[in-house]
């Protein structure tokens, strides 16, 4: 059995990893509302330009962009959203336990992977995963901008428009609530087309200036919209995962202290009883 003296440093070794613990749980908690309140002021852009195109997908333009083509799919091309940091419960390996399970299908397919990887956890699991890496970013920070993620767009956009790659996905997590997280896989092109069955007929925008000016543009602005919301949801996510996984980890240093000082106190007590013992032994000795 532990000394007195070792379980007491358990103890203190303890008592500051809660510390810690219930420290990093607060800056979480506060990060994480910065963060959705940033969530929510992008999320209508987002939401309406995916509709709009959703709608494109299902219209008949009189212009067809190379975006809008549907063709075999040989090779497919993943931009995949993580953190940069830890200490966040399962948040990145569910995300990545469920886009392995996508690219194995798709390799079984004997479809090549091309990777865009955005956040240190995701560049990490993916060198040592093995796929073909032609485009990474990290260390966005708290507020990460558009133009942070333009060369990671672009990489995938050139790729698609030479026909390098035949489908592009966007994999993050979707924010549901501050305990629910949820991986999701969006297919970013070519464009999926509406579900809505009031459009299953011959119709298409009035385009000002040319459709040809201007649905490239907007494919472009779509695909860079989707991709830096994905980027804000994910780090919402994280700081909601941290905190819960932060405030579990405090919550179970206390249980560990409480059965340490049990532990303790029965130790103490043996100490003292074996001294009680000793002492009449030595005086009946004497006697």
């Amino acid at each position: 059995m532990s000394t007195a003296r070792e379980i007491r440093t358990k103890i203190g070794s303890v008592k500051n990893t809660r510390k810690i613990t219930s420290a990093m749980e607060m800056v979480a908690a506060s990060k994480m509302r910065k963060a959705q309140d940033r969530m929510q002021l992008t999320k209508p852009y987002a939401e309406k330009i995916l509709q709009v195109m959703g709608h494109l997908a299902k219209s008949k333009p009189e212009y067809h962009d190379a975006f809008m083509e549907q063709r075999e799919v040989k090779r497919a091309g993943f931009i995949i959203v993580s953190t940069d940091r830890g200490l966040c419960g399962g948040l990145n390996s569910n995300m990545f336990r469920k886009v392995s399970e996508h690219i194995k299908q798709l390799m079984e397919q004997n479809i090549e992977i091309d990777l865009c990887v955005i956040g240190n956890k995701g560049l990490n699991f993916f060198k040592r995963y093995g796929g073909n890496l032609v485009g990474e970013a990290n260390h966005l920070g708290d507020a990460p901008s558009v133009d942070d993620l333009i060369g990671i767009v672009k990489v995938m956009l050139d790729a698609y428009a030479d026909k390098k790659i035949d489908s592009l996905y966007l994999v993050s997590n979707e924010f549901q609530n501050t305990m629910v997280q949820k991986p999701r896989t969006l297919q970013l092109l070519p464009l999926v087309p509406s579900k809505d069955k009031k459009l299953d007929y011959h119709w298409d925008y009035l385009y000002e200036p040319d459709a040809r000016e201007l649905i490239p543009l907007l494919l472009q602005r779509y695909i860079e919209s989707e991709v830096f919301q994905a980027v804000v949801e994910n780090f919402a996510c994280e700081q909601a995962s941290r905190m819960v996984a932060m405030k579990s980890a405090t919550d179970n240093a206390g249980k560990i202290i409480d059965e340490l000082q049990l532990i303790y106190n029965k130790a103490r007590q043996a100490a003292i009883t074996q001294e009680i013992a000793e002492i009449v032994g030595g005086a009946a000795a004497i006697e």
